[in-house]
């Protein structure tokens, strides 16, 4: 574990809850709450499991980390802190630029993830078009050296999802998260879907990016064989609180 290193993630007080109309459009709403004052740090350069059994809160509080859905509390990346209510005002398209530089995300379903009539090449070149970074010689150059480090050749540039394995697949997804350069990485489930060998490699592909890049991984799963194998540090979730 990695005691000296500074904090790169600091959740205070994360709350959320979903309203639903369990009766129809003009029925009456309830209030169902998934988050409960999550208390939680992520020290850079880490793995970070966060471990829980289905429909505890792992992966809503991935998305109020990624900025994707809002909440009550407050997420903090080092010294940039990021609020946002539940049911208020949200983050605004400048914080959620923000936010995607700081943080990226890897999911369950690599095939769900990826653009399916879009070369590899395309998908992870258009995380630097988007935000405008680099010339288009810049932006290839970071593709093949991207391709590299995930373990596939350059010749995977102009294949297309449909011509991927699932563990390629997962591959390429971890390969466009990481374009931006993201501090941390947001893994919610990324071996659950494959092969037990495949899934294997994809867990040494994330040490491997631990350890060369020094990248802080956030490691989501129920499987906490899983867990207790990739990660520095493990937080156990029940009911939407960190017990």
């Amino acid at each position: 574990m990695k005691n000296e290193a500074p904090v790169l993630l600091q959740i205070r007080n994360v709350s959320n809850a979903y309203i639903t109309r369990p009766w129809g459009l003009f029925g009456k709403k309830e209030v169902k709450p998934v988050l409960d004052k999550v208390n939680l740090e992520i020290q850079k350069g880490e793995i970070f499991g966060l471990v829980g059994e289905s429909g505890c809160g792992k992966t809503t509080l991935a998305k109020c980390i990624l900025g994707l859905i809002e909440y009550e509390g407050e997420i903090s990346f080092s010294r940039s802190s990021q609020s946002s209510q539940r049911r208020g005002m949200g983050m605004g398209r400048g914080a959620r630029l923000d936010r995607a530089l700081r943080v990226q995300a890897v999911f369950q379903d690599p095939g769900a993830s990826l653009n399916p009539v879009k070369t590899v090449g395309w998908i992870l070149e258009e995380p630097l078009k988007a935000h405008k970074l680099g010339g288009k010689t810049d932006r290839l150059f970071k593709v093949d050296s991207m391709l590299e480090l995930i373990g596939l050749n350059s010749s995977y540039k102009k294949r297309r999802p449909q011509e991927l394995s699932a563990g390629q697949k997962q591959r390429v997804s971890i390969g466009a998260a990481l374009m931006l350069e993201p501090g941390l990485l947001a893994a919610d489930e990324p071996v659950s879907a494959l092969d037990v060998s495949v899934g294997a490699q994809i867990l040494n592909l994330f040490r491997e990016l631990n350890e060369r890049l020094g990248l802080t991984i956030l490691f989501i799963s129920h499987n906490l064989e899983l867990v207790h194998y990739l990660c520095d540090r493990i937080a156990v979730m029940e009911k939407g609180r960190i017990i």
